[in-house]
């Protein structure tokens, strides 16, 4: 080459690339974040709306197998001593919960399966009781917790809620029945 010769290059063997700058990576990366969260909230609140629905759908069924179960007998399952204003703990209403388990399903021995002779005055699915599988322990409502279930003031009803029965999920809160499910 001389000076005064110029030096051309040939542009078509080199390709213009452009890379994303890390602050670009980091904006797409937040936006994603933030939609992924709004996402998960939305679905806790789907589900635990789903799960309310369920539980108000489950406790209209049960008490009007229990409004049949009192025109066959004249009384509702009434050996239940469980006061709800004064018991917030689930766990305490399972003795109450298989009481009425036994009244409606007419499975005695809790395996199950309605007893010979004995009248089902509503069929309980798997997913309603627990444990799965065995014998019965109790019914479970829809967020894990026993169905609350009580007669405690059906002759006073100026300390009961219902003159009837009381029937109620916890709905998850064992601090405040403010958010029960219940049939009052």
């Amino acid at each position: 080459m001389t000076n005064g010769d110029r030096l051309t290059l040939d542009h078509s063997s080199f390709r213009a690339t452009r890379a994303f700058t890390v602050v670009e990576i980091l904006v797409v990366m937040t936006i994603i974040l933030v939609l992924a969260g709004l996402v998960l909230a939305t679905s806790s609140y789907v589900h635990n709306k789903g799960a309310r629905s369920r539980a108000e759908a489950e406790i209209a069924a049960m008490s009007a197998a229990l409004e049949n179960y009192k025109a066959d007998n004249g009384v509702y399952p009434n050996d239940i001593s469980v006061d709800a204003r004064l018991n917030l703990d689930p766990s305490a209403y399972a003795a109450a919960c298989l009481t009425l388990y036994k009244s409606l399903s007419g499975d005695g021995d809790l395996n199950r399966q309605t007893d010979s002779g004995a009248k089902s005055y509503m069929a309980f699915k798997d997913n309603q009781l627990s444990p799965a599988t065995g014998n019965v322990a109790y019914i479970k409502d829809p967020f894990g917790n026993c169905y609350g279930y009580s007669t405690v003031f059906q002759s006073n009803t100026a300390k009961g809620y219902n003159p009837t029965f009381d029937l109620w999920s916890t709905a998850g809160s064992t601090t405040s029945s403010s958010g029960w499910i219940k049939n009052w």
